[in-house]
């Protein structure tokens, strides 16, 4: 389909909390497609709607696991674990920039498809922080948010530093 422009931070579109799908029509699939060539052109695993500026619900995952892309609309956690796990993450909006955070081992979501078939999955490992960092992507929530405020100001210095953003 098409590769689109991404977001980029501090784009303050990255803040709104995204709308959910209604219409499981063909621009839904359309939107789904962009996305699934977006995200492989960043290159990266995981992308929301509102990383192209489409303030919708609708997540697109395609893992180095070998089990292939994955959409998810109107996603929601429903259950996580206790147990924690800290993996290094980043986002296709702010590229070059990596930060280790803390996210629940597993969880379960619920969501549907892009026909509107209801869907509920448990993932854990790289999947399960996906899911997090990008329904919280949804929620307005960008990915920092989840880091102490030092480590924060430092990753957003390093990335104005390498020329891509002006301050927040």
């Amino acid at each position: 389909m098409t590769v689109r422009p991404v977001v980029l931070f501090p784009d303050q579109r990255l803040r709104i909390v995204a709308e959910p799908v209604v219409a499981f029509d063909e621009t839904l699939r359309t939107l789904v497609a962009d996305l699934l060539d977006t995200v492989r052109a960043a290159p990266g695993i995981g992308i929301t709607a509102p990383h192209i500026g489409v303030l919708r619900r609708v997540v697109v995952l395609d893992l180095p696991d070998g089990s292939g892309p994955r959409t998810y609309i109107n996603p929601e956690i429903v259950s996580r674990s206790d147990e924690t796990v800290r993996h290094e993450e980043g986002s296709i909006s702010m590229p070059g920039i990596i930060e280790v955070v803390e996210r629940a081992a597993r969880v379960r979501v619920l969501y549907r498809d892009a026909d509107g078939h209801e869907r509920m999955e448990d993932a854990e490992g790289l999947r399960a922080i996906c899911h997090q960092h990008e329904i919280d992507q949804l929620d307005g929530i960008f990915w920092m948010q989840r880091l102490p405020a030092l480590r924060r100001s430092r990753l957003k210095a390093r990335f104005k530093k390498a020329g891509r953003i002006g301050t927040e």
